[in-house]
């Protein structure tokens, strides 16, 4: 996916197996961040900064979402864990991670495995992709911040 495409209304389901759409958040902006795994530092780390900011974030008109292909259960832990007030995708059919072009190999310690690149799509009111933060860009401790610097 690149800016100027259009997101598909549904994402998929949340941890509690409500469907989540884009029409679910009328007149916002989405910040729809893709992570790696529940409960690793820099996914924590990024899920934290997202909690800590999120009223500055709703008054700026935007909506987070976060996406991994961890299990609904693993997402109802982590959510507790750190008091996530904003929805987890449990993406486990990795439909939509595939569909947003964010799977694919990555390698640590030279050994070669498939999973998710950090990334974080903010998505119009329209449905539209309006910018992209790739993985290098992407500082954890304060992605909220980020978000609200575009």
């Amino acid at each position: 996916m690149n800016v100027g495409d259009k997101v598909p209304d549904l994402l998929g389901k949340d941890a509690e197996g409500n469907e989540i759409r884009l029409s679910d958040y009328p007149g916002k902006k989405i910040a729809l961040y893709f992570y790696p795994k529940d409960n690793t530092s820099g996914c924590t780390a990024e899920a934290c900064s997202i909690r800590d900011n999120y009223d500055d974030l709703l008054k700026a008109g935007y909506q987070a979402i976060g996406v991994s292909v961890d299990s609904a259960e693993s997402h109802k832990k982590f959510a507790a864990k750190y008091d996530l007030p904003f929805p987890l995708i449990a993406d486990t059919d990795h439909h939509l991670v595939e569909q947003m072009g964010v799977w694919g190999e990555k390698s640590m310690y030279g050994r070669k495995y498939m999973g998710t690149f950090r990334t974080t799509f903010i998505i119009s009111p329209e449905g539209t992709i309006e910018h992209i933060m790739l993985p290098k860009q992407i500082k954890t401790k304060i992605h909220a911040e980020q978000i609200l610097a575009l």
